[in-house]
């Protein structure tokens, strides 16, 4: 066995022969940032789903987040009968999963029966970014920080209560705080060396401002790997929570305090690994290659914003003044602005803060990449670093909603070129399908205001 926790297929056949895994889990990202698939036995497993794939129904990048049929995509609906596609794995992900007993996880890529990959696919949508870096000679690494808030209650009983009246792990700000956080250290240790447990470089833990907020940390990969481990991140967190008598959310924005981020670190390496971005003959130490990949994020931020903010609630947390951006802007290590420029030399990077907690990180990847080689190709010059505070500089805003960034999206030129008309598409009637059940939907705020007062 190579890193803590990953298998070859060879460690695979001798732990199931040993009893020792018994269950293979088959799955992928899905359009919400889930990870869905299938439990196989390791026998089946290795004998046919290793070298053929295994079989799912198309509908499963065609659902709305309750997993309710939906109209308006191509690719599956009644018309053409809810086929299956095929979950061909990629065997260098295959990995113990420790909190499960007798468990393994391996991601794979979505197929057509024909062999067509499905573009429309999270994962498959990074790959042709990937591609278009590979065909320059550039690498890219990433590395994705997500933050989560913590409730004592279980996730039947926080469903039960509608979410409201949950009772945080904490009673107050505990930001960098060690005492408060110690209380839930031990769901926290857990996911750690879970993960750590299942291939993952795990750097540590901090509180965050909210109540019962937490980050934990993992290394910078190359960005199919970060966006890989994301996942399995993410789901195997809330699972480690439910074994507890906890719960933990990453959505965008549960209250009116601070949101929960995932902001998205990113640099660019030559297939050497030297460092692209990094040039000591800069003032700032800046490369050509690294102005123009940023003078590109700036040009084409509102109109890639919907794979950044992809959800109605993920615009509730561009709010002034609370770590989440609003202005279209970069800095030299400046948190009020949507760019920030960190590091020096092989660590200079880009820190894309937009993103929430509720991103689909295969699609935010995809935009960051798509938007630097946009300014990369086209030579773009970088204007000044924002000095101060961005939120009052009367810089261009992030779009404000779903509407507003799902019509940016829809124009856009970038993203027809960068990733098809069908991808565009296909995304957008996402988004138009969220901003429908939205509209329809009556809230507490509603009866709040008008069941008496009215």
């Amino acid at each position: 066995m190579g890193t803590q926790g990953m298998l070859t297929r060879a460690d695979l056949e001798r732990l199931a022969v040993t009893g020792e895994i018994d269950t293979v889990i088959v799955g992928f990202c899905d359009m919400q940032g889930r990870l869905t698939g299938k439990r196989v036995s390791a026998r089946l497993f290795l004998e046919e789903v290793a070298d053929h794939g295994a079989d799912c129904c198309n509908y499963l990048l065609a659902v709305d987040v309750d997993m309710n049929t939906v109209d308006g995509y191509r690719i599956s609906s009644w018309d053409t009968g809810y086929g299956d596609m095929v979950m061909r794995p990629d065997l260098s992900t295959l990995r113990r999963i420790p909190w499960l007993p007798g468990t393994a996880l391996v991601l794979a890529d979505l197929y057509w029966l024909d062999g067509r990959p499905v573009e429309q696919a999270p994962r498959t949508i990074l790959n042709r970014q990937i591609d278009r870096l590979t065909d320059r000679g550039l690498v890219p690494y990433v590395g994705t920080e997500l933050e989560f808030l913590v409730f004592e209650d279980g996730y039947r009983d926080a469903w039960a209560k509608g979410y409201r009246g949950l009772t945080p792990a904490s009673d107050y700000n505990v930001d960098y705080a060690l005492h408060a956080s110690t209380r839930i250290e031990p769901l926290l240790r857990d996911i750690r060396l879970g993960m750590s447990g299942a291939g993952m470089y795990c750097e540590g833990a901090k509180g965050e401002c909210n109540l019962g907020q937490q980050e934990i940390a993992f290394r910078y990969d190359h960005a199919r790997v970060t966006c890989d481990n994301h996942t399995i991140y993410k789901n195997g967190a809330k699972e480690i929570a439910d074994r507890h008598g906890k719960s933990i959310t990453f959505m965008a924005k549960f209250d009116e305090r601070e949101g929960n981020s995932c902001h998205i670190h990113i640099s660019l390496r030559g297939p050497d690994g030297s460092a692209v971005f990094a040039d000591d003959s800069d003032p700032l130490g800046m490369s050509p290659m690294f102005r123009s990949f940023i003078a590109g994020q700036l040009a084409t931020l509102r109109e890639l914003t919907l794979f950044y903010a992809p959800n109605i609630n993920s615009y509730k947390r561009f709010v002034d003044g609370s770590f989440a951006p609003t202005a279209v802007a970069w800095g030299l290590d400046n948190r009020t602005c949507a760019l920030r420029v960190v590091g020096h030399g092989p660590g200079m990077r880009m820190e894309n803060r937009a993103p929430g907690g509720d991103v689909n990180q295969y699609l935010a990847v995809a935009a960051l990449i798509a938007g630097g080689l946009y300014g990369i190709d086209n030579e773009l010059p970088l204007p000044e670093p924002m000095v101060g505070n961005a939120y009052t500089s009367g810089a261009e805003r992030l779009p404000t909603t779903l509407g507003e960034a799902m019509t940016l999206f829809e124009n856009s030129e970038v993203a027809r070129a960068a990733f098809g008309d069908e991808v565009v598409e296909h995304y957008l009637n996402n988004a138009r399908i969220e901003l429908s059940a939205y509209n329809s939907a009556v809230t507490d705020w509603e009866r709040m205001r008008g069941f008496e007062r009215l």
